[in-house]
């Protein structure tokens, strides 16, 4: 039987994490990373900066019948899924009754249904030693007003992750759910900026940064954590989440 390719899958990889990530596992000796994003041109353009064979899947993840295609491209394929970082989602800032209703629909698409697809697709892949990152967010915590869909997506996702750290664990494949605080250089920062409300988001204290953020989780999940707060803001979201009430940090936050 001839040798599997060990290879990392990265969504979201056209920019931020997922960009970063993909420069980080450019240095795991992998032998190939598959990059996928909806942005054909920017995935090229980090591609030709990565010394890792690189695979572009140019995809909308919200589109069932790319999912069906990345599906096909594996079983075709046959490698080793050394490293799969869910990285792709978006958030929606401001009243959830005043953001569209579709875009909340495809928010949850993004950050929970093609998750849960491609992690699913992708395990049958896997072995001992495998590496599952769900980028997940603080916010996952509890519920939090102007980001209620967002915030709810992403506890989908925490959840999700823990089970499957129990359900995976006999089989030797680690899972880990990145919770960061807000990362002020990625494009749902710039996005936020868009809003007249809530200056917070705009100028939020205690911001991270991408680089810190991919290094931490990645060195946390080659340790087997199946949560990372990767910056002193999360971690002490985390703690205080886990005390009080949620109806009371959802007043807070408002």
């Amino acid at each position: 039987m001839d040798k599997l390719n060990n290879i990392a899958i990265i969504t979201g990889a056209s920019s931020g994490l997922g960009a970063e990530y993909a420069k980080l596992l450019d240095q795991e000796g992998l032998d190939e990373l598959w990059l996928i994003a909806r942005r054909g041109g920017k995935l090229a353009n980090l591609a030709e900066k990565l010394h890792t064979p690189c695979r572009c899947l140019n995809m909308d993840l919200t589109d069932e019948s790319k999912l069906d295609e990345l599906e096909q491209e594996l079983s075709s394929q046959g490698p080793r899924v050394r490293y799969l970082v869910n990285a792709a989602g978006f958030g929606c800032i401001g009243l959830s009754r005043e953001c569209p209703r579709k875009k909340l629909q495809q928010m949850v698409k993004l950050n929970d249904m093609a998750v849960l697809d491609i992690t699913e697709m992708c395990i049958p892949f896997m072995t001992k030693g495998s590496i599952i990152m769900e980028i997940v967010s603080c916010s996952a915590f509890h519920p939090i007003p102007n980001l209620a869909v967002y915030a709810a997506s992403k506890a989908f996702l925490l959840s999700y992750s823990r089970a499957m750290s129990v359900e995976l664990a006999d089989l030797g494949i680690k899972i880990t759910a990145v919770c960061p605080f807000w990362i002020k250089d990625t494009e749902f920062v710039d996005k936020a900026k868009e809003t007249d409300k809530h200056h917070v988001y705009r100028d939020m204290p205690g911001a991270t940064n991408v680089r810190s953020v991919a290094e931490k989780s990645l060195r946390a999940a080659k340790a087997g954590a199946v949560v990372c707060t990767p910056d002193m803001v999360s971690s002490l979201h985390r703690i205080v989440a886990s005390i009080l009430p949620h109806w009371l940090l959802a007043r807070v936050c408002k």
